[in-house]
């Protein structure tokens, strides 16, 4: 069945997509459509059918009107656009959301399942407040050293709705399941100062144990046979609990993002997530890592001792090793 809060930015993209389909099958261009419905502009429409824009229910309402579509279909896209539209009910989850971190809210909602690379910093679904403040007041200062306005909001403000987005993982009905392979310099000493550091592997060894929660460290040394490809940037990948939404791939380059629902490009980077996944350590051997690796942090050789939780590794999941591209 469909999620209950669907994600809007989906919904956008599926309305204009059957909105265009409506349009060919009725034979009109743009410009026909502009000139009969009286809209000044013609890049309206565009924007409408590729979900660039927050649909109005009276502008759908005269699409469907001109383009004769069914009753049953009129009702569907009308329940689209309300879902895409009225981002109130949706945003009351995350009281603290920015415009900043509202895309990334908004692409992981009625998600069934999210799998994602980090090559060198731990993905924000899994951030601490520590980790997440160095990441974004680093990036901050890179914007006024290249003499670029101030982007977005303050730090504590963008914190703030970052730990507001990770209560997905923790949420009480259908959580997605979620998959995340670390590259070992994530949690490398250039990544923060040991007491961010700990901070941040104490949390991951705690979300490990969440059931819908799968994660594994990618070492620096693997074997010689699994060191076929290194992906030369972070990468998510979204399946959403209504079939109809097309999977999404997101790739994070540094400074600027791209997505895309392409299948072509979908499923080589389900093929690449695979052998990352297979060429890092095992859920079970990641727990134990992370617990090494909070005891050096904490200056101790008896970490066990040191990490808070439980001291039992997460049992194996069923089906948490099947692959993407067969799911």
């Amino acid at each position: 069945m469909p999620p209950a809060a669907p994600s809007p930015i989906r919904r956008r993209s599926r309305l204009g997509t059957e909105l265009r389909q409506l349009r060919e099958a009725a034979g009109l261009t743009g410009d026909q459509v502009i000139d009969r419905i009286g809209w000044a502009s013609a890049s309206k429409l565009s924007r409408l059918e590729n979900g660039r824009s927050r649909p109005d229910p009276q502008d759908v309402q005269r699409l469907l009107d001109l383009y004769g579509a069914s009753e049953a279909k009129q009702k569907k896209l009308l329940g689209f656009t309300h879902e895409a539209a009225d981002m109130r009910g949706w945003l009351k989850k995350f009281p603290a959301m920015t415009q900043q971190q509202r895309g990334f809210a908004e692409l992981e909602a009625g998600c069934a399942e999210i799998s994602e690379y980090g090559p060198v910093l731990v993905p924000g679904l899994l951030q601490t407040t520590g980790y997440a403040r160095l990441r974004i007041s680093s990036a901050q200062q890179i914007d006024q050293e290249a003499g670029e306005p101030e982007i977005g909001e303050d730090t504590e403000a963008e914190i703030a709705a970052r730990l507001a987005r990770q209560e997905l993982l923790k949420q009480d009905t259908d959580p997605p399941h979620y998959t995340a392979v670390l590259e070992e310099a994530a949690l490398s000493s250039r990544a923060g100062p040991p007491d961010v550091l700990r901070e941040q592997v104490n949390q991951l060894r705690e979300l490990s144990m969440l059931p819908n929660v799968t994660l594994h460290v990618l070492l620096r040394e693997t074997p010689l046979d699994q060191q076929w490809y290194l992906p030369p940037t972070a990468f998510s990948l979204y399946r959403f609990t209504d079939p109809q939404d097309p999977e999404t791939l997101a790739i994070e380059g540094g400074f600027t993002d791209v997505m895309s629902t392409e299948v072509i490009a979908l499923n080589r980077y389900k093929v690449v997530f695979e052998r990352l996944r297979t060429a890092a350590l095992s859920e079970q051997d990641t727990y134990h890592w992370l617990t090494k690796s909070l005891g050096r942090l904490s200056g101790t050789a008896t970490p066990s001792n040191l990490a808070s939780g439980s001291a039992t590794a997460p049992a194996q999941r069923r089906g948490s090793s099947g692959r993407l591209t067969e799911r």
